[in-house]
C-alpha cells in the first residue's frame, strides 16, 4: 500500500470544485445527472478510501486477526499507513455512517409525509388548490405527485404566467426533481465537502423546470416574469416540498432572458478523467491492501505449520 490508497481521497475532493465550475457550463438537464454521477462517485470514493485506511488499523485487533486468519504483528509491522491516521480515517467514516443514517431517516419521513398529504388532497387531476390568501406554490411529491397552488398566489399572477408557473411545477413531478436532490443530500452527508454540489443541484433542478416550462409555453421571457413575481409574493413552502421560488431567483431570470445554453463536451470530459482517475487509484489501494493482508494470512499459516 503505498500512495495510492491517499489519492483517492484528494480526487473526490477535487469533485467538490470541479463539478460545479462544469455544470455552469451544461444545459440543466445535463448538469443535474453531471451533479449526480460524480456526488455518487465522489461519496462512493470517499467511504472506500477511508474504509481500506481503517480497516488497517482494526485488522491488528487480535481477536479480528484471529477469524481472518492473519498475523496481527506481522500486519502491524508491514503497515504503512501510520496509527494515527487509520484511528482518524475510522472516526472519519464512523461519521460518515451516522449522517447518512440521519438524513436518510430525516429524508425518508418527508417524502413519506408528502405521500400522505397527497391522498388527503382535494385536486383536479394533478392541481391542489388551497384556499390560502398568503401566495405559495410547491410540487409535492408522491403516488401520484400533486402540484399544490394557493389561491393567493393565483390572483397575484396573470392567466399566462400561471400557466408557466404549473408547467415548471409539473416538470418537477414528471422528471422526478426530488429523488436527484434526494441522493446529493445523501453524498453530501457521506462527505461533507460535497455540499456544494448538492446546493448547486438545487439550483440545477430549478433550472431544468424552468426550461422544461419554457418549452412548453414557448416563452422564455414569461416564465422569466412568471418566476420573477411568484418569488416577490411568496413565502417559504414546505421543505419537502419543491418550490417554485427554489434556487437563487436572479441567476435563473437571468438565464431565461439570454439564449440557452448549450451543451459542450470539454466539462463533462473532464468530471470523467476525475472519475477515471478515482477508479484507477481505488483499484490500486485496494490491490495494495489485498496483498497486504494477503501476506500476514501466509506468514500465520507458515508459523502454524512449523514442526514444534
Amino acid at each position: 500500500m503505498r500512495i495510492d490508497v491517499y489519492l483517492p481521497l484528494l480526487l473526490s475532493t477535487l469533485f467538490a470544485v470541479a463539478a460545479p465550475w462544469a455544470v455552469r457550463r451544461l444545459p440543466p438537464r445535463a448538469a443535474t445527472w453531471l451533479l449526480t454521477c460524480t456526488a455518487v462517485m465522489a461519496a462512493g470514493t470517499w467511504a472506500t478510501a477511508l474504509a481500506l485506511l481503517a480497516f488497517t488499523l482494526v485488522g491488528q485487533i487480535p481477536l479480528v486477526a484471529s477469524e481472518g486468519p492473519w498475523s496481527a504483528g506481522v500486519l502491524a509491522a508491514n503497515d504503512p499507513v501510520h496509527r494515527p491516521v487509520a484511528l482518524i480515517c475510522a472516526l472519519v467514516l464512523l461519521a460518515s455512517v451516522a449522517g447518512l443514517t440521519v438524513v436518510s431517516w430525516r429524508r425518508v419521513r418527508m417524502l413519506v409525509d408528502g405521500w400522505r398529504e397527497c391522498r388527503e388532497l382535494r385536486a383536479a387531476g394533478d392541481l391542489a388548490v388551497v384556499d390560502d390568501p398568503v401566495p405559495t406554490a410547491f410540487a409535492l411529491p408522491g403516488t401520484p405527485g400533486r402540484v399544490v397552488v394557493s389561491s393567493g398566489m393565483l390572483q397575484a399572477l396573470s392567466a399566462d404566467e400561471r400557466q408557466a408557473l404549473l408547467a415548471h411545477e409539473r416538470a418537477h413531478l414528471r422528471r422526478r426533481h426530488h429523488l436527484f436532490l434526494l441522493v446529493l443530500q445523501l453524498t453530501a452527508a457521506v462527505h461533507p465537502l460535497l455540499r456544494p454540489l448538492a446546493r448547486e443541484g438545487a439550483f440545477t433542478v430549478e433550472r431544468w423546470a424552468d426550461e422544461e416550462a419554457a418549452a412548453e409555453v414557448a416563452d422564455r421571457t414569461l416564465v422569466a416574469h412568471a418566476v420573477a413575481r411568484a418569488a416577490l409574493a411568496t413565502k417559504r413552502a414546505p421543505q419537502r416540498a419543491l418550490p417554485a421560488t427554489g434556487g437563487p431567483v436572479p441567476r435563473r431570470v437571468q438565464a431565461l432572458l439570454i439564449p440557452p445554453t448549450p451543451f459542450r463536451r470539454g466539462p463533462v470530459l473532464v468530471c470523467a478523467a476525475l472519475t477515471l482517475a478515482c477508479c484507477v487509484s481505488l483499484a490500486e489501494a485496494a490491490h495494495d491492501t489485498e496483498l497486504l493482508f494477503e501476506n500476514a494470512m501466509h506468514t500465520s499459516a507458515a508459523t502454524r505449520e512449523q514442526p514444534r
